[in-house]
């Protein structure tokens, strides 16, 4: 089968980019943003930036949130529980004060109901955000951060907390019930522990 020349030469989408996994934030680079997004007095932002570190769902999961699954009549709860789409198994999540302050702030601010998309579009009625919309706040948020957006990207804000709880406890079951995994193997990769250090955290936990 010919290949058609012009196909042949033209440029790979992925060209210049970092391919894998993305950098998790580190704490100054949280409070870089957040503090950014409060002297912008973005309330959707601040809270969706927010509620991304807390329930490290994956992009898809957290645009499609209905505010009933995180609050009712206007009432922000401290744990939810959704069905993630990737693999149709539900997973648990805290939602800290500070990110249901801000939750709070957002849906009285934009008159939502429990039976409303949590970050709605503002150019198609009745949907939420889109995952594209989603990757271009976050690459503007890392960008204000002084951050290289191709080190960083929409994953780095579900592996921040699990880095960061990983550091603190080397707890992997932890972080696996956390991130929604169905294999222990998947968070070892996901948080590129390898399997020395997996094995040497294991041998410390004396039973």
């Amino acid at each position: 089968m010919a290949i058609n020349e012009s196909t042949s030469k033209r440029t790979a989408w992925n060209r210049g980019l970092i391919i894998g996994q993305k950098r998790p934030l580190k704490l100054r680079d949280i409070w870089e943003i957040r503090i950014r997004l409060k002297i912008a007095r973005s309330t959707r932002n601040l809270a969706m930036f927010n509620l991304a570190l807390d329930s490290k769902l994956r992009g898809c999961d957290l645009v499609g949130l209905l505010v009933g699954d995180i609050a009712q009549g206007g009432k922000v709860a401290s744990r939810a529980t959704v069905m993630q789409r990737k693999t149709q198994r539900p997973v648990q999540f805290e939602i800290t004060p500070s990110t249901r302050d801000s939750l709070t702030s957002w849906i009285r601010e934009k008159q939502l109901r429990d039976c409303d998309y949590l970050f709605p579009s503002r150019n198609n009625a009745g949907s939420h955000i889109s995952i594209r919309q989603y990757a271009r706040l976050t690459d503007n948020w890392f960008r204000s951060a002084g951050l290289d957006t191709k080190e960083y990207g929409t994953h780095s804000l579900r592996r921040t907390k699990p880095s960061m709880i990983y550091k603190r406890t080397g707890n992997l079951r932890a972080i696996q019930l956390l991130l929604g995994h169905t294999k222990l193997e998947s968070t070892i990769r996901y948080l590129g522990v390898d399997m020395e250090d997996a094995l040497e955290l294991s041998e410390q936990t004396e039973i």
